[in-house]
């Protein structure tokens, strides 16, 4: 797929927001139902519940991992190099939305190895990127 990089980069940042809007709807309605005041959530959503803190932490995971995975997509795309980034950009999206949607769903010892495996993935292309970024460049 041509473009296959901006599609990733733009994928990365549509599931951070995807995820922020869920928290913030899922935030909304316990203000609404007046099950939480407005002034009484955490940045970490460790007063509510377990979903609502592992949201929390999915929606920082992605926040964290952005300047890195979407500044090496952004590299590429700016140096006209997307051809070293292209063919594993969707891997790496679809690797961030499994380790995000493995996140929400639980926190047993066998999806944090899932999740663990899921980022494992993402480093390995950040760093073989950064390789083929650097040979590119230099």
């Amino acid at each position: 797929m041509q473009q296959a990089s901006a599609v990733a980069l733009t994928g990365f940042i549509g599931w951070t927001l995807a995820l922020l809007v869920l928290m913030e709807l899922l935030r909304t309605r316990l203000v609404v139902l007046g099950k939480t005041p407005p002034n009484a959530f955490r940045p970490d959503n460790a007063n509510l519940s377990p979903f609502m803190q592992r949201l929390a932490r999915a929606h920082a995971n992605c926040v964290e991992s952005l300047p890195v995975f979407g500044g090496l997509l952004a590299v590429a795309m700016v140096t006209g190099h997307t051809d070293r980034t292209d063919p594993l950009a969707l891997i790496l999206l679809a690797a961030r939305v499994l380790q995000s949607s493995v996140h929400l769903a639980s926190l047993s010892a066998a999806a944090v190895s899932v999740r663990f495996s899921l980022f494992v993935v993402q480093l390995g292309i950040a760093v073989y990127w950064t390789i083929q970024l650097l040979q590119a460049l230099i």
